[in-house]
């Protein structure tokens, strides 16, 4: 993948937060995606909805519950990123009702990814990646390469071993 213009996209939420974190300023996936962008010397872009989640944790997975049982696709905040100028796209985002937010299903969808290669990583509190790649690929139609999952509690008190893992992890999908 020498050479491969690379774009991390990610969403991640902030606030109260699940795994014995508390209340945080910077989200699980933001702090795996801004090393991805780091390791990759890629552009980072954020995935921001529109309309924000409530601060605390209930209210917030009460929200995203409803949106995924309606099938929402909230509307995304700014510009989107031009997909032209990139080949490799990594894809950070949290689990949520064992799924994609779906603000990234909204981006998913907006996007061209034909001729893409998307690498997912996903920050969770034990439920894993779960079948988010299958869910990615039959979304974009891209090439989808298995994923990273990480535990949010991991990403926010042992960055040093979290950023270990994101080089590791990163090389090894771009083929390094």
């Amino acid at each position: 993948m020498q050479g491969k213009r690379i774009l991390v996209a990610y969403f991640s939420r902030a606030d109260e937060n699940t795994g014995g974190v508390g209340y945080i300023e910077k989200g699980n996936t933001r702090i795996l995606a801004e090393m991805a962008a780091d390791i990759t010397k890629g552009d980072l872009f954020e995935i921001k909805t529109v309309k924000s989640y409530p601060k605390e944790y209930r209210p917030a997975t009460e929200v995203a519950k409803q949106e995924k049982e309606n099938n929402e696709r909230p509307e995304i905040n700014g510009p989107l990123p031009d997909m032209s100028q990139y080949d490799v796209i990594f894809l950070g985002y949290p689990i949520w009702w064992s799924d994609l937010p779906m603000g990234v299903y909204t981006f998913l969808e907006k996007e061209n990814f034909a001729g893409k290669t998307i690498i997912p990583f996903c920050t969770h509190e034990g439920s894993g990646i779960g079948n988010t790649e299958r869910f990615i690929a039959e979304t974009t139609k891209a090439k989808v390469l298995s994923g990273l999952e990480m535990r949010g509690k991991k990403a926010q008190t042992q960055q040093a071993e979290a950023r270990k893992d994101m080089e590791k992890w990163v090389n090894e999908s771009l083929g390094n």
